[in-house]
């Protein structure tokens, strides 16, 4: 008994280690608690082993059966064993077992104690037999057996078959035959096993209580019917099958909501909320104009798309429809494409506040006392929205030619940066100097020199 209770230890911790070490693999485990019987005779003639008598000994499967006679068998559980499933059919197991030896064929034995321990790599043919509760195996392995004290090492050859009651309880059937590799010393022999398996260990990375191995989404959790899948919006359709999951919707849609119920997915859906037509990719089109409603400037007046479905106005009564109209809002002119045309006498009111813009003496910088004047020029231009105006910069003829060319071309940028910030667009205005080149009065009196000295406003060509 003494020797039972340190097997029992070694198991346990044994199984312990197996159990921490499966937490992090994705293959089952299985732990087998059962006793085992040890026979000499029907293992065969081995002359050369001197530890069994002759009379011990019979042909290899001689009396196989005969468990009256020939076996051993300890009362008790004599055998425990824990199991991984490696892969493709093959499971490694590793076993310990006890026995007291008191009959060596018909002869009877002094009571010896007999200890082993096993190691074995077995083919399961139970996939290959399509699955079900029987599960026959073969293997091979190795270990260490002590008889009364004395170790030797065996070769094992073993075959099996196993019962499942259900996925996880089975009952194991074992003959293993032991070859014994001193002759001096070792007894090869038959072991015999009977043992209730439970398998465990499956790996079940989501927790959602379907092992990997059966999980076709092993990492997220989700649902027995679904292999493990999850339906997150819970419409009966998978996640990886459903196009929009985190929205109930329809089988019919992939999944996906029809909320106007127009027979239109809403992510197909351009207006999801409003029912309306394929063609217009689900919005309504109230004046039938073809022109989907939230694209239609008039949704209830049926107009061309060339006018925003809108039908054709003349806002500003110039003649020229607004689909056509540069400026919708100012009456104008066919010729200038509905805006206003600039006059001569316009500019020449133009030019008449630009001859009251004044200077700081030879320099670009306006007085403030030319400020109403600039608004005024500003004011004048707003009303002409497609034109383009241009200022000109002259001097008269004191100094030099160069410096009186840089001083024209400052002043009239100066007049062109001023009206930009009195809200004149600037792609509306260019400037330009031109010096002295361009004399309206004689350069001889200070009358005719102070007119030459003049910013002038025209229309750019």
């Amino acid at each position: 008994m003494k020797h039972l209770n340190r097997l029992l230890v070694a198991a346990i911790l044994f199984m312990g280690i197996g159990v921490a070490n499966a937490q992090d693999e994705n293959n089952p485990w299985a732990v087998e608690v059962g006793v085992n019987a040890v026979d000499v005779y029907s293992a065969g003639l081995n002359e050369d082993q001197v530890r069994i008598p002759a009379a011990a000994r019979g042909d290899i499967f001689d009396e196989y059966f005969n468990a009256n006679d020939h076996w051993n068998i300890l009362p008790s559980v004599s055998r425990l064993a824990i199991s991984r499933y490696i892969g493709s059919g093959f499971v490694f197991t590793a076993a310990g077992s006890i026995n007291r030896i008191d009959k060596l064929g018909d002869l009877p034995a002094d009571d010896l104690s007999y200890y082993s321990a096993d190691g074995e790599v077995k083919y399961s043919f139970k996939n290959a037999l399509g699955g079900g509760w029987f599960d026959p195996s073969i293997g091979i392995g190795g270990g260490y057996t002590w008889v009364d004290n004395i170790g030797f090492g065996t070769a094992n050859a073993l075959a099996g078959v196993k019962f499942w009651f259900n996925d996880y309880l089975a009952l194991n059937l074992q003959s293993t035959y032991k070859h014994a590799f001193e002759d001096s010393y070792g007894i090869t022999h038959f072991q015999h096993s009977a043992g209730i398996v439970f398998q465990f260990g499956g790996k079940d990375t989501d927790g959602d209580g379907i092992y990997d191995k059966d999980d076709e989404c092993p990492e997220t959790p989700g649902l027995p019917e679904f292999n493990g899948c999850p339906d997150t919006d819970g419409d009966g359709i998978e996640d990886r099958n459903d196009a929009c999951p985190n929205t109930p919707g329809l089988a019919e849609f992939n999944g996906c909501p029809d909320t106007d119920g127009d027979g239109i997915a809403d992510p197909q859906d351009e207006c999801p909320t409003v029912a309306g037509l394929a063609a217009l990719n689900g919005c309504p089109d109230a004046d039938g104009d073809g022109i989907a409603d939230k694209d239609d400037a008039c949704p209830n007046e049926a107009g061309p798309k060339a006018n925003n479905g809108c039908p054709y106005q003349d806002r500003d009564g110039d003649g020229v429809l607004d689909k056509d109209d540069q400026c919708p809002d100012v009456a104008g002119t066919v010729a200038n494409k509905g805006c206003p045309e600039v006059s001569v006498e316009v500019i020449k009111q133009l030019n008449e506040y630009s001859k009251t813009i004044l200077f700081d003496y030879d320099k670009s910088s306006i007085r403030k006392e030319s400020y109403a004047a600039l608004q005024s020029i500003a004011d004048i231009m707003k009303e002409y929205p497609n034109t383009t105006f241009h200022v000109e910069g002259h001097t008269d003829s004191r100094g030099s030619d160069a410096y009186n060319m840089k001083l024209s071309k400052e002043r009239a940028a100066s007049v062109k940066d001023y009206l930009t910030t009195i809200g004149m667009d600037g792609n509306r205005l260019t400037s330009e100097g031109y010096g002295e080149e361009r004399p309206i009065a004689t350069n001889n009196t200070a009358a005719g020199r102070q007119q030459n000295r003049r910013v002038e406003i025209s229309l750019k060509k």
